[in-house]
């Protein structure tokens, strides 16, 4: 084989570090985003906050207008150190009295975010702060409760095995076979003293916790009723004795079996739906999570608007004074040090402007696309795949994707996913197309106005959007139907 030379263009895609970065930095959410900004400020002594006077002046004025540049390298965040510091004005004297404590010269600055008022000690907030669980609250009420050293362990065990829902989910004689080795031999646990023990923790709050399945938690609610209580001793035969034909809906056969009139039967039904079916929700609630917008859309003028939220990413600019420390001749480590950083700001501060240029390029073109929903609601949601986001600011599918990954825009109708707006489509009969967004809307919106006597079935459903040109299956009414969390049409009938 001869070897030769030859010459060849061609064009290759170098992932070069500057290019990796700001495709991370594209895909980070506003979160990460910042602590991202966080951990390069802490690393990099060139990079600080730009906190010119006239922008904070600008923060702190509640008359002067947002800023409308969303291009720009990012905006100011306020420092949370500063309102502390603006708190403490009195000098600290130089002095104190023998007998003077603290509190009496200065008053407590309350936490960020306390509220004014005082806290009862013995209310519920003062005895359910944040991130208790069940089993805590009810080990609360546990330690004001006289009982035996014996009844106190079985209640510590009936308390493990409570789950999130407030439900047993052991049977007494498990609790036996466990607890028993770990008494003395003298001791025998009988069945008879834990079914005492559980009772008393079925008066415990909430109200139905510690019952070992659904009928027993809403007769132990029912129970808790006053006597004179309209429809009391009608619903808890029913909850007791006819609760699978309440599931079924067979009111039919519930009223036969009850020998309760229809209206009389309606009343017993919505006693019984006013209970709670998991009344350990109502202790162990998940803390509220909070989203912060990326971009922010109003309507000025009868024009839509696209803005970045100007609190997601701060204003940063190069340090001056380091900057002015380098010498390009210098090849000394501390000069190479600063030349290094200050070319790895400069890289990620353009990395930043244009992840902040995409990310508004690309949600301009959503509202464009999706103006019919910002105006008449879900129903009016067009088809949109990447692709068409992708070929109208000329970028490949993949960035688009990074783009609008874990990435939130506020509307007037609410905060939303930038992929909520992409869905698929469905021909209609006269050759255009209908978003599935849009035939969900209308599937939600035709179970909430069906008549509950006889609500519409798959079928019906399919033939009512079959009249407004909708071509869609019956299993793809049902799919759509079952997204929305809404049952069938047998468990959606109910008496009036």
């Amino acid at each position: 084989m001869k070897q030769t030379l030859s010459l060849r263009l061609g064009q290759q895609l170098t992932m070069t570090p500057q290019l990796q970065q700001a495709i991370r930095l594209l895909q980070l959410s506003c979160l990460d985003l910042q602590q991202e900004i966080q951990h390069t400020l802490e690393t990099n002594p060139m990079l600080e906050l730009d906190e010119d006077d006239d922008a904070s002046a600008s923060d702190t004025d509640p008359s002067s207008d947002p800023p409308t540049d969303p291009s720009s390298e990012g905006v100011e965040f306020e420092d949370p150190l500063t309102s502390v510091d603006a708190d403490i004005k009195q000098p600290i004297p130089e002095e104190l009295p023998v007998d003077t404590s603290w509190e009496e010269i200065y008053q407590a600055t309350p936490a960020p975010g306390a509220g004014g008022g005082e806290v009862d000690d013995w209310g519920s907030e003062g005895r359910n702060p944040d991130g208790e669980s069940l089993q805590d609250h009810l080990h609360w009420q546990l330690n004001l409760t006289p009982m035996s050293d014996v009844d106190r362990m079985i209640a510590t065990a009936i308390i493990d095995a409570i789950n999130s829902d407030g439900m047993l989910t052991i049977s007494t004689d498990e609790i036996v076979a466990s607890l028993q080795p770990l008494v003395a031999e003298t001791v025998e646990i009988e069945h008879d003293e834990v079914a005492a023990v559980l009772k008393c923790i079925q008066q415990f709050d909430p109200v139905g916790i510690g019952a070992r399945d659904l009928a027993e938690c809403l007769t132990l609610q029912l129970r808790q009723l006053p006597q004179d209580t309209q429809w009391r001793t009608q619903a808890l035969e029913l909850a007791g004795n006819h609760l699978d034909l309440l599931a079924a809906r067979d009111f039919t056969t519930l009223k036969r079996k009850t020998k309760l009139s229809e209206d009389d039967l309606a009343s017993v039904v919505k006693l019984i739906q006013s209970l709670n079916p998991r009344p350990g929700s109502t202790i162990a609630v998940d803390a509220t999570q909070y989203i912060a917008p990326d971009v922010i859309v109003s309507k000025k003028n009868g024009r839509w608007l696209v803005e970045l939220n100007p609190e997601t990413t701060p204003r940063l600019r190069i340090n001056a004074g380091y900057a002015s420390l380098v010498k390009r001749a210098d090849n000394s480590t501390d000069n190479r040090f600063l030349r290094d950083n200050l070319q790895e700001a400069r890289w990620f501060l353009k990395s930043l402007q244009s992840r902040n240029e995409t990310l508004l390029k690309v949600a301009t073109r959503i509202v464009e696309h999706q103006r019919g929903f910002l105006e008449y609601g879900e129903e009016a949601m067009k088809p949109l795949v990447l692709h068409d986001i992708a070929d109208a600011v000329e970028m490949h599918e993949s960035t688009i994707s990074r783009v609008t990954s874990r990435k939130y825009m506020y509307t007037p109708r609410g905060i939303f996913e930038l992929k909520y707006f992409f869905s698929s489509h469905v021909s209609t009969r006269t050759g255009g197309e209908v978003s599935s967004t849009a035939i969900r809307a209308l599937i939600k919106k035709l179970t909430a106005e069906e008549n509950p006597r006889k609500p519409l079935s798959d079928n019906r459903i399919a033939t009512i959007l079959a009249g407004q040109d909708i071509k869609v299956a019956r299993r793809t009414v049902a799919k759509y139907r079952e997204s929305l969390a809404i049952p069938p049409s047998n468990e959606r009938k109910r008496l009036l």
